[in-house]
């Protein structure tokens, strides 16, 4: 007889090219993370230290659902971003032994209120609600880096309606992905399904009911929703 008192929460979960599925654990995001967007958003690429911030498991949005539109916003944006899924954990993790702990990788996409996060910033306040609202992670199918192996360039491309709005290559992260994954380890242990979105490129936008994106990331795969 179970001893919970209320009906167990259901665990977020993503497919898994080949078969199977992958739980989600945790979901941690790398802010400005490639040199254009950190200037497109008034950041400066040569000054900063990788920073974090989270969204909630079951923001995940799988196979291609319809994303609601969130309310209390009307600048949703779109960021399109090389998912990490953690297979094994660990704690201050070398770089050289980082993607050893790497399970797999998956197209996904980081959606922002970006009116609600921009309004915490100039009070000085936490922005989570700009993130880590319900549906703001849709991610496409994982594919085990035993068979991707390990990509540390290629395109990662988003198109809105069919007309690209974000084109860049994942050699232009600022921290890639053994140093986001050995530096995030310094200050949580890491588990076995935990998420890693690996920051955006520029190009960023609003988005509105009725659009169609789709992302796609050389060597891994793709990612789409429409927005309703």
């Amino acid at each position: 007889m179970s001893s919970y008192v209320i009906d167990q929460p259901k665990v977020a979960v993503i497919p898994v090219a080949g078969g199977g599925l992958f739980p989600v654990r945790r979901i941690f995001c790398v802010g400005r993370n490639y040199a254009e967007h950190t200037r497109e958003m008034g950041g400066d690429p040569d000054r900063e230290e990788p920073f974090f911030f989270t969204k909630p498991s079951d923001a995940v949005l799988t196979g291609g659902a319809d994303m609601p539109y969130p309310p209390k916003t009307a600048d949703l944006h779109h960021e399109m971003e090389l998912v990490v899924a953690i297979g094994k954990g660990g704690k201050d993790i070398a770089e050289a032994d980082a993607l050893s702990h790497v399970f797999g990788y998956a197209a996904g996409f980081d959606m922002t209120r970006r009116d609600l996060q921009g309004a915490a910033k100039k009070a000085g306040k936490p922005w989570d609600m700009g993130k880590g609202f319900d549906f703001s992670a849709p991610i496409g199918e994982l594919v085990p880096a035993a068979k991707a192996g390990h990509p540390d360039k290629g395109l990662i491309e988003l198109k809105v309606n069919g007309t690209v709005r974000q084109s860049s290559d994942l050699a232009k992260m600022i921290w890639n992905v053994p140093e986001t994954i050995s530096y995030l380890s310094g200050f949580v242990t890491l588990a076995p399904g935990d998420l890693i979105m690996t920051g955006t490129p520029e190009g960023v936008a609003a988005v509105v009911k009725g659009d169609l994106l789709e992302g796609v990331i050389a060597g891994v795969g793709t990612v789409r929703t429409r927005i309703v």
